[in-house]
């Protein structure tokens, strides 16, 4: 059974609500005009409704992080926003011609105050504070389509100003999800991160010492002090940040930013300017994280990302990236084994294997040798065929001992091309 939640607002937010509801009836108002006798006063109608958007916008400020200059300007983006709405399709419903053209120039300081915001806000993020609430309900498990979290235990609100962004989990919990390389199943250690949305149990006793170190830990400089870019998966609940293989993902209050080799994204408010064809935007991103240790798993859409301190992975469908250090192992239209100087590639009627200053190319049933200082070539369909069925068992080898977490056995690899380099040589002259 899922609990509601209710959060105590402040005067200054009713107040923000009311005026909200004022706005739509003088808008209904505006509509009828001409039925209700108000034709006189079309022009007072328009400019009261701006100043009421705006107005209540305003009061809306810090309603989750507290009053900031980027929450100012965002406020003011959004009244902007609304403004060139209105007084766009304004023109088809009666609003004098001279305002009707202001609509582009509004939306155009919308967009402007937005990036403004965007660019302020790097500024104040060190300001901002999470907070784990002195508040405990039964946990008993979620499910997340193909993530789940398995046991038993507390979980404990985060709030992000006055806005519930996540829950820390206090108990035994496993996570399992899965991938096209297996169900892959995790033991996390106590307290653990889940910036998404939970169905909690009744409310239960909340300890004390557990809220004060779930609340250090929690700390964004302390969790994402190592976060690289072009590999980051930064998810803070109202800060979300995605950067994967050729994708990445962007979201913060009022502005949304995808982009994709397809094209780019913006999305502000209820706008979105489109720049190609990039894929669908995802519905929302869940992260699920270890305090303590360096595991993290976040899923954007149809991607997931497994982040871990030996390894990660990243699935997009049917492609799966795992990496190791400095070895990477790619699975898709083609699946490619790497280590250092050492890469193994198999894909539809093509292989390719290079170790060291060893290269062996199989492609439309020519094979192509350069090992020594020398090259040869191969026409020979028994000899290209060796080649490709040879690289798979390289691939399919290495592969297991890889998310084994053994690592790439050069000397077992070295061997196996060896061998292959004699079998080819009875086909050289």
């Amino acid at each position: 059974m899922s609990y509601p939640f209710y959060a105590e607002e402040s005067p200054r937010f009713k107040a923000a609500e009311y005026l909200k509801k004022v706005t739509a009836v003088l808008l209904i108002a505006w509509l009828f005009k001409g039925y209700l006798g108000l034709e006189n006063y079309n022009r007072y109608m328009v400019y009261a409704i701006i100043a009421l958007i705006f107005t209540f916008e305003l009061l809306s400020v810090g309603k989750w992080v507290g009053v900031t200059v980027t929450g100012i300007v965002f406020a003011l983006a959004k009244g902007f926003l609304w403004t060139s709405v209105f007084l766009y399709f304004g023109g088809w419903l009666g609003m004098p011609g001279d305002l009707h053209d202001l609509a582009g120039r509004a939306f155009a300081y919308a967009v402007v105050l937005s990036i403004a915001g965007l660019l302020i806000g790097k500024g104040e993020e060190k300001r901002f504070t999470w907070k784990v609430e002195k508040k405990a309900y039964e946990f008993e498990g979620a499910n997340f389509g193909d993530v789940g979290l398995k046991g038993r235990g507390k979980a404990y609100p985060v709030k992000f100003g006055n806005k519930r962004v996540g829950w820390v989990i206090d108990g035994e919990v496993e996570v399992e999800v899965e991938t096209p390389l297996g169900t892959i199943k995790k033991a996390l250690s106590s307290p653990v991160a889940v910036w998404g949305e939970l169905t909690v149990g009744k409310k239960t006793k909340a300890d004390e010492n557990f809220v004060a170190e779930a609340s250090r830990l929690i700390n964004p400089d302390r969790l994402y002090r190592k976060v690289k870019k072009g590999s980051a998966a930064v998810d803070l609940g109202i800060v979300k940040v995605y950067e994967g293989e050729n994708f990445e993902y962007v979201k913060v209050p009022f502005v949304e930013v995808i982009e994709t080799p397809h094209g780019e994204e913006v999305k502000i408010g209820p706008f979105r300017i489109r720049d190609g064809n990039p894929r669908k935007s995802p519905r929302d991103m869940l992260t699920i994280r270890e305090l303590r240790n360096g595991f993290q798993l976040t899923k954007v859409g149809d991607r997931l990302k497994i982040q871990t301190d030996e390894f990660s992975i990243e699935v997009d469908g049917d492609r799966v990236v795992y990496r190791s250090g400095n070895e990477t192992l790619s699975l898709g239209e083609a699946v490619s084994l790497r280590s250092g100087d050492i890469s193994v590639t198999v894909g539809k009627g093509r292989a390719k294997i290079r170790i060291e200053d060893v290269v062996i190319s199989a492609r439309n049933g020519i094979i192509k040798i350069r090992a020594g200082g020398r090259t040869h070539t191969i026409e020979n369909d028994e000899a290209y065929r060796l080649v490709v069925r040879k690289a798979k068992e390289i691939v399919d080898e290495q592969s297991a001992g890889l998310i084994e977490g053994l690592g790439v056995d050069r000397t077992m690899l070295t061997r196996r091309v060896k061998e292959l380099l004699d079998e080819l040589m009875n086909y050289v002259g």
